[in-house]
């Protein structure tokens, strides 16, 4: 496959491990949106946010998507790149797109353990007001991410598996 891999899903469901492991498995060059957004504009994400304003960052963010066209990489996604713009038309029409699905409970462990500020939109949050975001957030993106071309429930899938369900999906096409 020479077109893109577009990982997809809320922050905190494993898409850079995930992209990470898939990358090297799949022998591809993997790239962070975010890490490479950073890299862009010499500020952290919290500061360009903090700068510039959520608009700015998500125009700046479907720019540097639409950058990945032909490259044969593994891409992980920032958890809103999908659900803004036409990025997800764009992404289904350019590259394979994987969303790895968790369920609420589970991305609320995970992000109740993570550094809460690097990521902006969770600020000051904590205990039930931490998952009623994580419940309302993911109501709101999952009609983005159930578009994908695959969806897995991560927490039961493994590296080989992923990867016959992308060698599945590129003899179907």
């Amino acid at each position: 496959m020479n077109r893109p891999i577009f990982l997809l899903g809320f922050m905190g469901s494993g898409k850079t491990t995930w992209g990470k492991k898939l990358a090297n498995h799949l022998n591809k060059e993997f790239i962070d949106l975010d890490h490479y957004i950073v890299e862009r504009v010499g500020m952290s994400i919290p500061e360009y946010f903090q700068q510039h304003g959520e608009a700015a960052f998500r125009a700046l963010e479907s720019e540097v998507l639409k950058e990945m066209e032909g490259k044969s990489a593994i891409i992980s996604t920032g958890g809103g790149s999908p659900c803004y713009f036409d990025n997800m038309t764009w992404i289904k029409d350019n590259g394979l797109s994987i969303y790895l699905y968790l369920t609420p409970k589970a991305l609320f462990s995970r992000l109740e353990k993570s550094n809460i500020a690097k990521r902006p939109a969770l600020k000051g949050l904590t205990g039930e007001h931490l998952l009623a975001f994580i419940e309302e957030k993911l109501t709101e993106r999952s009609p983005y991410y159930d578009q994908a071309h695959i969806k897995v429930d991560q927490l039961n899938i493994s590296l080989e598996g992923l990867s016959q369900l992308i060698a599945q999906h590129d003899q179907e096409v």
